[in-house]
Order: structure tokens, then sequence, then C-alpha cells
């Protein structure tokens, strides 16, 4: 793994865990009325399209990162829809 590789994982790393307190918190509180559903969602096609560039040039950075925040984000869209 070169330095370059090491940069976007600990970009990724970054990035990815912003979003586990907000997880953390709606999940906690029950409560997503605060979170603005157009943001989510926006930001969720984005992390997917993101995915699926990182897929087809094969960056593990990228997959990785956008795997996991997908998955955050997703998280975060279930609650929103739950927590109603």
């Amino acid at each position: 793994m070169d330095y370059i590789e090491i940069i976007g994982l600990l970009a990724a790393i970054c990035t990815t865990l912003a979003f586990v307190p907000q997880v953390v918190k709606t999940w906690q509180s029950k409560s997503a009325k605060d979170l603005s559903l157009g943001m989510f969602l926006l930001f969720f096609v984005g992390v997917c399209l993101w995915l699926s560039y990182g897929l087809l040039i094969g960056n593990r950075p990228i997959i990785v990162a956008n795997l996991v925040t997908g998955l955050l984000a997703g998280t975060i869209l279930f609650f929103k829809a739950r927590y109603k």
C-alpha cells in the first residue's frame, strides 16, 4: 500500500466515522425530526454513485468508505422513516 492509498483510507475513516454519532443519537433518542430527509436522500444517492465509481475503477478506499457510509446513511434514512 502506497502513501496515496493510506491518505485515501485515512480520509475514508474520518468521513465515515463522522456519521456514527448521528446514527447513535438518532437511535437512542428515537427521533429524526430535525434531520433533513432531502439532504440525506441526496447524500445517499451520491454515496451510492461514489461506491459504483469505486467498484468500476477498483479503488479500495473509495469502495470501503462509501460502502460503510452508505450503510450509516441508510440507517439514518431508516430511522427517519420509522420515527416519524
